[in-house]
Formats: C-alpha cells, sequence, structure tokens
C-alpha cells in the first residue's frame, strides 16, 4: 500500500489530517498541470480546489490499489474539460481572458538545482518558450506531457487519468516530445531542454 493509499485509508476512516495532508501535497502539483493547460492561474487554482474536494467527496469510492495519483488526475483532468466546454460557451468570458492575455510567471513553475545566472536564465527562457509552445500541440498530446512532465505520473498513472491505454499514452507522450523538439527547432533551440 502506497502512502497516498494509507492517506486514503485514513480519510475513509473519517480522519481529516489525511486530507488535509493530501491538499498540502497534491495542491501545487494540481494547480500547475491545470494552468499549463489552461494558462489561467486564477481557473487552474478554482479546478484544484474542486478537484481536491471532489477527491474528498468519493474517498469512499477509492480502492487503495496504489493508484492514488492516476485516479485524482483523471477527476480533475474530467472536470477541466467539463468546465472549459462551459466557458468555451460564455462570450464574456472568452472576451475577459483576451483582453487580460494572462502572463503567468514561469519562473515560479521551474524546479531545479542551483545553477549559474547565465544558465538559469536560459533555462528559464527554454521553460517559457516550451509552455508557450504546448499550446500549439493537440490538446490530448499536450495532457500527457504535462501530466508526466509536469505533474509527476508515471506513464501507467498518465494512462489512468487519461482513460486511455498505456500504449496510446505512449505514442502521444513521444508525438509532443517530437513535435516540441520541432518547434523549439525552429526557433534555434536545438541544445538540451526539458523534454
Amino acid at each position: 500500500m502506497t502512502d497516498d493509499d494509507r492517506l486514503m485509508v485514513r480519510l475513509q476512516e473519517g480522519d481529516q489530517r489525511a486530507f488535509d495532508e493530501l491538499v498540502e501535497k497534491y495542491q501545487g502539483p494540481l494547480t500547475g498541470f491545470f494552468f499549463r493547460n489552461t494558462r489561467d492561474v486564477q481557473f487552474a487554482e478554482d479546478l484544484t480546489q474542486e478537484t481536491l474536494l471532489r477527491v474528498y467527496d468519493q474517498a469512499w469510492d477509492y480502492l487503495p490499489l496504489g493508484r492514488f495519483r492516476g485516479w485524482m488526475y483523471r477527476i480533475g483532468r474530467n472536470l477541466m474539460i467539463d468546465n472549459i466546454r462551459r466557458r468555451s460557451h460564455d462570450a464574456l468570458i472568452r472576451a475577459a481572458g483576451r483582453a487580460r492575455g494572462d502572463e503567468a510567471d514561469a519562473l515560479a513553475r521551474l524546479a531545479g538545482d542551483f545553477v549559474g545566472p547565465a544558465e538559469e536564465a536560459q533555462r528559464q527562457e527554454i521553460a517559457r518558450l516550451v509552455d508557450k509552445l504546448l499550446e500549439e500541440i493537440p490538446e490530448a498530446q499536450r495532457t500527457t506531457f504535462t501530466l508526466h512532465h509536469y505533474a509527476g505520473l508515471s506513464l501507467p498513472e498518465v494512462a489512468l487519468a487519461t482513460e486511455t491505454p498505456l500504449s496510446t499514452t505512449k505514442s502521444r507522450l513521444r508525438l509532443a516530445r517530437e513535435k516540441l523538439r520541432g518547434l523549439l527547432g525552429e526557433r534555434g533551440v536545438t541544445d538540451e531542454h526539458p523534454t
């Protein structure tokens, strides 16, 4: 049984602290996943809260089989899809999003060891570029890429979250990487990059 499974069993037994621990552990990764797919900080935070509330509400439905992250991200992904569909029909929200032109701080989303200023600046620039280029690849590939690389899910967990066969998940990740490499290459980035 994984640590997450133990937390869910505690939650099923009524231990509120278990839920607090899950929130502390997954709030950041969920928000990052949603932001990379929606480009809207407030929307990402709202989706994170809604996902965590659903995890709480559906805790009784969870079977501790070591698949918590895939289960949770499937809940989140489905919420994101439903909310995007609803929002796409709301002209006021579309107009506000275009007017605001959300510019998130990509630096806050980068993790890594200490590096020199020049190397860090280059890494930050590439990270910003990758974040922007993610908008240019198909949604299924983008979701697979962000779940694997940014949310840290294994490929079987990504397959569970996206409700696709493992072979399809592997194919989507490969295609996303190839497209990102090509798009980066078109912009003169040919050294190592975070794909």
